[in-house]
């Protein structure tokens, strides 16, 4: 992340992949964009076009990476500026049983020394950007101390920018759904962070539900990530370049939104995309309206066709939105 990426979303298994990706994209010029994540493995041995591809207009955007072999690490790293990826993110946040059997995501805080030789390793071979997105802490690793720990080695390695998710992390116990609510949310240690390293790019994410919050987090850190929020009222991303980048661009409506969308669709449905596994990303797009539910209706059909959405635009249009 640069110094101009001061929002984006959050990477989110099975939902920020290159549809939604083009979706959110289409009403933020600048908020930055992450992929799920993605294992190290599965680039390096499985089918990298369907893993890897994206659309030019999603930059700027940023591979999150799983892994924890320093030369896999690197060599994935390669592959990613290869492909033309913005910055390249070290998983060292998420919880599951599934990542931790790879050694990787959040008990990764536990072993930060592995971490600094990643990016070391990384940095070697790529000229894009290393970064790292942790937690404050995780299991019994849970005082302010250890986090500082944590940030100082792996700064050590040339890591000059962390996106940290305000809470700890449970690795035994708690489910990785539990984990994103169960444990107390500390903003207070990413702002001490920021405060203790000035000169790091720091980044707070957890529990930030709106604009009006991010704004306040900025006064204390240099970027903001929402991840369900976003994903839930996507609309709200239209706020960002204003808001955010003070830019004066032309906000396009829910109907115009919905009609670029209806014209990614036609080209990727003609390359045999099946049309629910695009529109299952823009349910929320008229959330907190007087027609949400009947959009979300219409989408949740088995049979809904790029011809029904035309339909809505139709009845949106004669009855002035509502």
């Amino acid at each position: 992340m640069n110094c101009q990426s001061k929002f984006s979303v959050a990477p989110m298994m099975n939902w920020t992949n290159r549809h939604c990706r083009y979706f959110y994209r289409l009403m933020s010029k600048n908020v930055q964009l992450w992929t799920e994540m993605v294992t190290v493995k599965a680039i390096l041995h499985g089918d990298k076009n369907r893993l890897l591809y994206f659309d030019a207009c999603e930059h700027p955007l940023v591979l999150q990476l799983g892994g924890s072999e320093v030369k896999e690490m690197a060599r994935a790293a390669k592959i990613a500026q290869d492909w033309g990826y913005d910055e390249v993110n070290i998983n060292v946040g998420c919880p599951s049983d599934r990542v931790q059997s790879g050694s990787f995501g959040a008990c990764l805080m536990q072993i930060p020394q592995v971490v600094a030789q990643c990016v070391d390793a990384m940095k070697q071979v790529a000229d894009v950007p290393i970064t790292v997105k942790s937690r404050i802490g995780v299991d019994d690793m849970d005082s302010y101390g250890e986090l500082v720990n944590f940030v100082s080695i792996v700064e050590s390695s040339g890591c000059d920018n962390f996106m940290i998710h305000a809470r700890k992390a449970w690795l035994k116990g708690l489910s990785p759904k539990e984990n994103r609510s169960v444990p107390k949310l500390n903003y207070g240690w990413v702002y001490q962070i920021k405060r203790d390293f000035p000169h790091l790019l720091i980044g707070i994410n957890g529990g930030i539900m709106d604009m009006e919050s991010s704004l306040q987090h900025l006064e204390h850190v240099d970027s903001v990530m929402l991840g369900r929020a976003v994903y839930y009222q996507p609309y709200l991303l239209s706020k960002v370049d204003g808001l955010i980048y003070q830019q004066k661009s032309s906000i396009l409506s829910r109907e115009q939104v919905l009609l670029a969308f209806i014209e990614y669709m036609k080209v990727q449905h003609a390359n045999s995309v099946a049309i629910r596994s695009m529109t299952r990303h823009i349910l929320g797009l008229y959330h907190g309206q007087k027609n949400a539910k009947k959009f979300k209706r219409l989408l949740s059909s088995k049979t809904v066709e790029l011809e029904h959405l035309y339909e809505w635009l139709e009845y949106m249009d004669k009855n002035n939105g509502q």
